[in-house]
């Protein structure tokens, strides 16, 4: 597999923010979002054996791991790391783009399915077939530009029945929407969502790379 980097940190974001975890942030991505904070990894990486991977985590001494990139999916081995990393006692995280589709992943692992909108300029990616394989214990993450894309994500939401089928998380795109409007657009609507914050970012500052 090309690995851009493996680190330990928080969990900045998803209903496991703050807890200590493991990353692996996996090369290449096949989409180009306007918000994207990590397009370091579109290219940067070395190959790496599964046994090496699980090698790295394992020293690291944490339970929590995250695999996402870049675009975790397009790598073809990626699904016999999440189960080797379940089988080995690890909550394991998957963050997809939700461009592939998420059928081979180990049922056990919690998929973290970001939805493109509108506003990131690669909306209609969305493999709509994974809203069928998703299950409760997964994350649908809407990344939010301004209003319009709020009253999408809203539709989205609703068309799908997605509130019924897992954990939903709303992200204000840095710089571009203040979290704050956003939390009164939710109160205000009484969304039944999580509101998403980037709180590593808030620690650690936002060009940090912790390696």
């Amino acid at each position: 597999m090309k690995v851009c980097e493996i680190f330990t940190s928080l969990q900045g974001e998803s209903s496991y923010a703050g807890l200590p975890c493991t990353f692996i942030r996996v090369s290449g991505c096949n989409l180009r979002c306007v918000y994207c904070d990590t397009q370091y990894s579109y290219e940067e990486g070395s190959e790496m054996s599964i046994d090496e991977i699980r090698g790295r985590v394992r020293s690291a001494g944490v339970r929590l791991v995250e695999i996402t990139g870049g675009e975790p999916l397009l790598q073809k081995d990626t699904p016999l790391l999440v189960r080797g990393l379940l089988d080995e006692g690890r909550t394991v995280l998957i963050e997809t783009n939700g461009s592939v589709s998420i059928e081979d992943i180990d049922r056990r692992a919690v998929v973290i399915l970001d939805v493109k909108t509108p506003g990131s300029g690669m909306g209609g990616k969305t493999d709509l077939a994974n809203f069928d394989l998703i299950k409760p214990t997964d994350e649908i993450k809407f990344v939010i530009c301004g209003r319009e894309d709020y009253e999408w994500a809203k539709e989205i939401l609703s068309r799908y029945g997605l509130t019924e089928k897992a954990r939903i998380l709303f992200s204000a795109a840095i710089g571009m929407l203040a979290p704050s409007d956003l939390a009164r657009w939710i109160i205000d609507d009484r969304l039944d969502v999580r509101l998403n914050v980037q709180i590593h970012k808030f620690i650690f500052g936002p060009d940090e790379r912790m390696v």
